[in-house]
């Protein structure tokens, strides 16, 4: 943990990035099937509730499947950042005017070309609430991770620090955390005034 801030913040960012685009890669279509799919919904919308609120949990679940911290990290990211991207994706989809699903019946459109031309653009703002969500989780997510497996990182850093009580470093740890989070956020906000622009 002897090393300068800003490698350890990059550690836990690289850590983050992976586990966040493995969970998005996994909500969004998951989120999408539910919002098009009124049974499949019933169906799964209670194993969702249940897996949704167990959070840090996954962790040490993590650890005991893969044997090690930096796997069962990635897992537990991508497990809990997940949920947002998959309730909101869904929410956008089952939110879209019943009359643009008309015009593309009228029209004859394949799915291809209705997913593309009108449910995209249509859930996208909600979609990216859920990955701005889901990125600011995954950055909790990792800083607690890496607090309980002692990995190199800002949580590693922090909880070290902590029990050494150098509490200049853990106010530099603290704010860290706040920055790296707000500057996620903000990145995300404009990665989705761009798509909408496009």
């Amino acid at each position: 943990m002897d090393q300068r801030i800003g490698l350890l913040a990059y550690y836990s960012l690289v850590r983050v990035a992976q586990g966040f685009f493995l969970g998005i890669l996994i909500g969004t279509p998951l989120g999408f099937l539910l919002g098009v799919s009124a049974p499949l919904y019933k169906m799964l919308d209670p194993v969702i509730q249940v897996l949704r609120p167990i959070s840090l949990a996954w962790l040490p679940l993590g650890l005991v499947i893969f044997q090690k911290s930096e796997p069962a990290a990635l897992f537990a990211i991508a497990v809990c950042s997940m949920w947002p991207t998959v309730l909101n994706t869904m929410a956008g989809v089952r939110a879209i005017p019943q009359d643009y699903w008309n015009i593309a019946k009228v029209l004859r459109l394949s799915r291809l070309t209705t997913f593309t031309k009108i449910v995209l653009p249509a859930t996208l703002p909600q979609m990216f609430t859920g990955f701005r969500l889901s990125l600011g989780i995954a950055w909790l997510v990792i800083v607690a991770a890496e607090m309980l497996t002692g990995t190199p990182g800002v949580g590693g850093f922090l909880w070290q620090e902590y029990n050494s009580l150098i509490y200049s470093h853990i106010l530099l740890a603290i704010l860290t955390i706040g920055i790296v989070g707000f500057l996620l956020d903000r990145l995300m906000g404009m990665a989705e005034m761009k798509l909408r622009a496009l």
